[in-house]
């Protein structure tokens, strides 16, 4: 969806976060618009810890982000 931004989210509010590989202990960084990166060290999966999300709430969400990546993210949340 280039060029596609969620209305929900400003891009002057996103902010970096370092968080601990579980695998190797790499420091990886993750925006607050992303809820997985891949660690540089190790290629693991690397999550944020769970917040509440526009998954949690917004009735657009499924339509927003695509059925099959809703229904992954909403999988991984419960």
């Amino acid at each position: 969806m280039e060029g596609y931004r969620c209305p929900g989210q400003s891009h002057r509010n996103i902010k970096a976060e370092l968080h601990q590989c579980p695998a190797c202990g790499y420091q990886v960084e993750i925006f607050s618009d992303e809820l997985m990166v891949r660690c540089p060290g190790c290629n693991r999966e690397v999550y944020v810890k769970k917040n509440p999300s526009c998954i949690d709430w917004c009735k657009a969400a499924e339509k927003c982000l695509g059925q099959d990546k809703y229904r992954e993210l909403k999988k991984r949340n419960n």
